[in-house]
């Protein structure tokens, strides 16, 4: 499907776009790679490490339209990875979160129509499922965007779906690497926010495996989520200092105890099928109905019971201690 094709990843100097270039160059022939992010620092690394001929490098802010437009010309596929992602940072900055997030959604989607791009993903979070904080509000309101500009198409070939997981696995600013920060410095105990707490756990890998699939399932309009095991974070400590004691933080600004991928209130519009679920659309498109049910690739899907929800603490899939040990093992990158 991406063999000679072009693809354009925003935010492509990150932890996902570096996972997603070096699978699509292990197992496509694009014709065009394109990173499209602002970080030039990042980029001059990254073309030391990726020297295939196919790779093009765009400098850019998603908040740039005009940007956007030139480095999406005869582009074939968008993965949308640009983004405000930490929670405090957005809390403190919320004009900040909202011209990315937001802001950005729409030049995507300006951008993509403007030059008839095929097929576009968005990568979103399960922190806009029932959000409680302004990253996961601004990337609930991206998600419909997304999702509305299907609507926006018209006559025109491109396509808009999302894709909604949980915490990845070592990725920048998350539990995983902070911890082995503090145990590295010395540290004598552990800092958890609620003994309570869970958190979706999925790695890399597994993440860009899910939205290079979803390019072939999409009808348009889904959000897709794949089925993932929860951690409790006193078992994710234990897995990475065994023995150490904790220590109790409280909740940090826009902190949930538990994450939702699929809310209750979205049970009437889900379909599960055997690794993932799939939120169909709220509104109804100008073509005309679409079964979400059945994906392009003909996988079945079967409507949730009411009430339905894929909650992190209600989760029928945990990773014990030693399964989160392993799997955080297999997970670096």
């Amino acid at each position: 499907m991406f063999d000679e094709k072009s693809i354009l990843i925003t935010g492509g100097s990150g932890s996902f776009g570096r996972m997603y270039i070096r699978m699509i160059l292990a197992h496509f022939k694009p014709r065009r790679l394109i990173v499209y992010s602002r970080d030039e620092l990042k980029q001059f690394e990254m073309q030391h490490e990726f020297t295939d001929p196919c790779m093009r490098f765009f400098l850019g802010d998603v908040r740039d339209r005009e940007r956007l437009i030139q480095a999406t010309r005869g582009v074939d596929f968008i993965i949308h990875a640009a983004a405000m992602k930490q929670v405090i940072a957005a809390e403190y900055n919320p004009t900040e979160c909202i011209r990315t997030n937001i802001n950005g959604a729409e030049n995507v989607i300006a951008a993509a129509l403007a030059n008839n791009v095929e097929r576009v993903i968005a990568l979103s979070t399960d922190k806009a499922a029932n959000p409680i904080n302004l990253y996961g509000a601004t990337k609930l309101a991206s998600d419909k965007l997304f999702v509305a500009a299907n609507n926006m198409a018209g006559s025109h070939r491109t396509r808009f779906a999302v894709v909604r997981y949980g915490n990845v696995v070592g990725s920048r600013g998350s539990v995983l690497p902070f911890f082995q920060k503090l145990i590295a410095e010395g540290a004598s105990s552990l800092p958890i926010t609620d003994p309570r707490m869970t958190r979706f756990w999925i790695s890399l890998e597994q993440g860009v495996n899910f939205v290079l699939q979803n390019f072939r399932r999409m009808h348009g309009g889904e959000i897709f989520i794949p089925k993932i095991p929860s951690v409790r974070i006193v078992d994710l400590a234990e897995a990475i200092a065994p023995g150490m004691p904790t220590h109790v933080i409280g909740i940090r600004p826009g902190e949930k105890l538990h994450e939702i991928m699929c809310p209750a209130d979205d049970s009437h519009l889900t379909y599960e099928f055997e690794d993932h679920y799939v939120i169909a659309p709220t509104i109804r498109f100008h073509n005309g109905d679409v079964d979400f049910s059945l994906n392009a690739l003909g996988e079945q899907g079967v409507h949730v019971g009411p009430d339905f929800e894929y909650h992190s603490g209600t989760n029928p899939h945990f990773f014990s201690v030693q399964e989160t040990r392993e799997f955080n093992a297999r997970a670096k990158t």
